[in-house]
């Protein structure tokens, strides 16, 4: 009963923020972007709820706890400082300064403009419409083991009713209620996982007698290091290194995390939200990681496939088996709050995507012009079609050979940050980069995902073992975006210098700010 009320309360909430903010929903700009008047703790949260998700918490935190031991921590680290503080210091102010001046709601809109190309906006919506669905669909997996655990409720049953009320708030309130709704998402995660991580390292005796545990549990694949899964970098520090570099450096160029940047109000906005960004992104991923760090001491209890591996999203269940029904309750609402955040984030970003990036421009080539109301109801008609879609991907996959949830969202967060990445971030730095260097980015990040894809599901192998994980073939394709382009840059023109000029000169406006703000050199 009392895990029963809490839900209730929780979606009761989630409905009503939505309600409340359909009046900030009734223009496109509204809708997808909150008219860009969206203040520092909302746009933070808003962009760390869309960072962690149920993949983070159940998937990623079980799977490379596992591995790793607590040198997981480090990729919580790394994504407060790199996918937070740096994402936000590089690309946040220069985001909002173009996109705005360019008049683009997303990021295949930027590319079109900014590189005078329509072909690339088409194919950056493409990339975004393929790979975020199975990124969406991976989702929900998080979700089946708690539930079953908690309540014996039917996988299926709890995909509908996630996806029916994420869609519901985002239906009618647009950015605004996902925004307000990721605020209050957020606050439930920061106090949920202190929480989850105390009771569970009192169920084993506090920290001191846990880590004494876990250090006696010899690595298969570091036998002659003792306590290695209480060392400082773990058993295997390169593939950790991969693992940081994707889900940190990676969140530079997924689409959804971007459009954050678009829709904050102020200079003030985003100093503070730097600053509240990054210690949620440091409490949160920090303490998932932190808790998977310990899931050995469970390996007795948690599921092994028929070879002996061990199901890696049943590994944090196992560890909440024990907890009191009022901390189930604190937890099932926490992995809901990450994963209808995130879902959120992702269907308002695939619904925008296609309506302003392939279908508007499409009509406007027949001589008609699309109205702000026909845009509006193509974009909730399509939210509502990512959300079936990734509906039926989740219960199909659940079903399936497929058991990981990381497969699937390293698959599309490699291919979606490989392909983006170096684009955006050398468009909002570079007059130089040209429409062929972005092209060839593109290119090489889908192709080096796809090859990797078919080596992981046909049991073969891509470039090296190293390199058959999608989670270092995504980095592959990060860095080679980053690495060819400027090099392609010295031996192909740019089109249009004098309109890259201009688009550029909005970092160059001069502007007044107060003393407090900014020191007089005058004496």
């Amino acid at each position: 009963m009392i895990k029963v009320i809490i839900l209730i309360l929780f979606f009761a909430v989630m409905i009503g923020v939505g309600i409340a903010c359909r009046k900030s929903a009734k223009d496109v700009q509204g809708f997808v972007l909150g008219s860009r008047n969206v203040g520092s703790w909302l746009t933070a949260f808003a962009f760390g709820t869309s960072y962690f998700s149920a993949v983070i918490f159940v998937g990623y935190a079980g799977q490379f706890g596992w591995k790793y031991g607590l040198a997981s921590t480090w990729i919580g680290i790394g994504n407060a400082l790199i996918g937070s503080l740096l994402a936000w210091r590089i690309l946040g102010r220069r985001t909002r300064l173009m996109t705005q001046y360019l008049h683009s709601a997303t990021m295949p809109d930027f590319f079109g403009q900014r590189f005078s190309s329509s072909s690339l906006k088409v194919a950056a919506s493409v990339i975004v419409f393929v790979f975020l669905i199975p990124y969406t669909a991976s989702l929900y997996n998080g979700l089946s083991r708690l539930f079953g655990m908690a309540f014996g409720i039917d996988y299926t049953w709890c995909v509908v009713v996630m996806a029916v009320l994420t869609g519901i708030y985002v239906l009618v309130g647009g950015y605004m209620a996902t925004a307000v709704n990721d605020f209050i998402q957020g606050m439930i995660m920061l106090v949920g996982i202190v929480a989850v991580i105390a009771t569970v390292l009192c169920g084993n005796g506090g920290f001191t007698a846990a880590v004494e545990k876990l250090s006696s549990i010899p690595a298969e694949t570091a036998p002659a290091l003792n306590g290695a899964f209480v060392s400082f970098l773990g058993p295997q520090p390169l593939f950790l290194l991969g693992v940081v570099l994707l889900t940190s450096l990676g969140t530079w160029g997924l689409p959804q995390m971007v459009g954050k940047f678009y829709a904050i109000r102020d200079e003030a906005a985003i100093r503070k939200g730097t600053i509240i960004s990054t210690v949620f992104a440091m409490i949160v991923a920090g303490g998932c990681y932190f808790l998977g760090g310990f899931g050995r001491l469970y390996g007795e209890s948690i599921e092994y496939t028929p070879t002996g591996t061990p199901v890696f999203d049943s590994i944090i269940p196992t560890m909440l088996q024990s907890l009191p029904d009022i901390m189930i309750g604190v937890v099932i609402i926490l992995v809901l709050s990450a994963s209808m955040s995130t879902l959120s984030s992702l269907v308002l970003t695939s619904g925008s995507t296609l309506t302003l990036d392939i279908i508007r421009p499409a009509v406007e080539r027949t001589g008609k012009k699309m109205s702000e109301r026909s845009q509006l109801f193509s974009i909730r008609l399509l939210v509502v079609f990512f959300i079936a879609v990734s509906s039926v991907l989740a219960i199909i996959q659940a079903k399936s050979s497929v058991t990981f949830i990381a497969q699937l969202m390293g698959i599309s967060w490699g291919a979606l940050a490989g392909a983006f990445l170096a684009p955006f971030l050398y468009g909002l730095y570079s007059k130089r980069t040209s429409k062929i260097s972005v092209w060839v980015s593109f290119v090489m990040g889908v192709l080096v995902m796809c090859l990797c894809m078919y080596a992981t599901f046909t049991g073969g192998k891509f470039i090296s073992p190293y390199f058959t994980s999608p989670i270092n073939a995504g980095v592959l394709a990060m860095v080679l975006g980053l690495l060819v382009m400027p090099v392609i840059d010295l031996f192909t023109k740019v089109d249009n210098k004098e309109k890259v000029n201009e688009m550029f000169e909005c970092y160059e406006r001069k502007i007044t700010v107060r003393a407090s703000t900014s020191l007089d050199d005058e004496e």
